[in-house]
């Protein structure tokens, strides 16, 4: 952990930010060796921030003990270049257990994903983030998506609340993210910050950019980093042709093939990191590995979008 606030060390992106993938041996157990060099090498390409044991790094499938062994890790190899920002989740008592284990483990930050299985209201909603919020030091970054949507009203809320330092957004209703921003910036003046989570957000960035929002989170980067800063510093310097050559030459296509399978956004991006020569292993149960010709036709597209680079040579 460092005593520099999270919002100012990500308030300037210099790339995107980075979701390592959990490893696993042959096993079926955590391979922290390897974990280690991933995150290391995410690090040195240039991510802006680690973001360990999130979606795709498949929080749903380990245990505390791993969970704060995989954080603690990541820290490490982050060696306070870059902030490291956990996942929690689950309901409000376990959210407050991983939140503590992240911040023992020296994690900066936390991404609270949205609450286990039940469909809950505004208030409900926001009693659950605002005791993942005084649980700890740490400022949560809120995670909008599947169960847990909210009113502009709550997240000015949410924006209020001592340790809630932002709102990541993975349900896509750009209408509603820019009544949301309005009524932030209307009604809390400061530096909350807003992060486009959909998956391959590569995709969707050029619209939220236009309001404003200029993190957003690359699963790309944990196998293609070039592809993935290319792709950064044609969005923050305006290069549209390069933009539009890696948008309809590779990321559009990538699309396309995650859209094959149920949970490729993960088993997907493993396989990704596996052809690029790190051994991650497989993802656990209940995601299954992708088909066989899904991995050749990614190797593939790849090898493809390389290729694209090496046009700008």
């Amino acid at each position: 952990m460092t005593p520099v606030p999270l919002t100012e060390r990500l308030g300037d992106p210099r790339g995107p930010l980075f979701f390592p993938v959990t490893a696993y041996g042959q096993d079926g157990s955590l391979d922290l060796d390897v974990y280690r060099t991933h995150v290391r090498q995410g690090v040195a390409a240039g991510a802006a921030a680690v973001f360990a044991c999130c979606g795709t790094g498949e929080f749903h499938a380990l245990l505390p003990e791993e969970f704060e062994a995989c954080v603690r890790v990541a820290v490490e190899a982050a060696g306070g270049r870059v902030p490291v920002v956990a996942g929690t989740g689950y309901g409000t008592a376990l959210a407050v257990r991983y939140a503590r284990l992240a911040e023992a483990a020296g994690a900066d930050g936390l991404l609270a994903l949205p609450p286990y299985l039940v469909l809950a209201g505004q208030e409900g909603l926001l009693r659950h983030y605002r005791e993942i919020a005084a649980a700890t030091a740490l400022p949560v970054i809120v995670y909008q998506r599947d169960n847990a949507v909210f009113t502009p009203r709550t997240v000015v809320e949410l924006a209020r609340t001592d340790g809630i330092a932002g709102l990541k957004d993975g349900l896509g209703d750009l209408g509603l993210m820019q009544r949301i921003i309005s009524a932030v910036r209307t009604e809390v003046p400061g530096d909350f910050l807003y992060f486009n989570g959909l998956p391959t957000a590569e995709q969707t960035q050029l619209a939220y950019h236009a309001l404003g929002v200029t993190l957003y989170s690359s699963a790309v980067f944990c196998f293609a980093p070039e592809l993935a800063l290319a792709c950064h510093r044609a969005l923050t310097t305006g290069d549209t042709p390069t933009f539009h050559r890696l948008l309809d030459g590779f990321y559009g296509p990538f699309v396309e093939l995650r859209a094959q399978g149920p949970g490729y956004a993960v088993s997907l991006v493993k396989a990704g990191v596996r052809l690029r020569g790190l051994d991650v292993g497989e993802v656990r149960p209940p995601l299954q590995e992708p088909a066989e010709d899904h991995v050749k036709q990614l190797a593939q597209l790849i090898e493809r979008g390389y290729a694209l680079l090496g046009e700008d040579a």
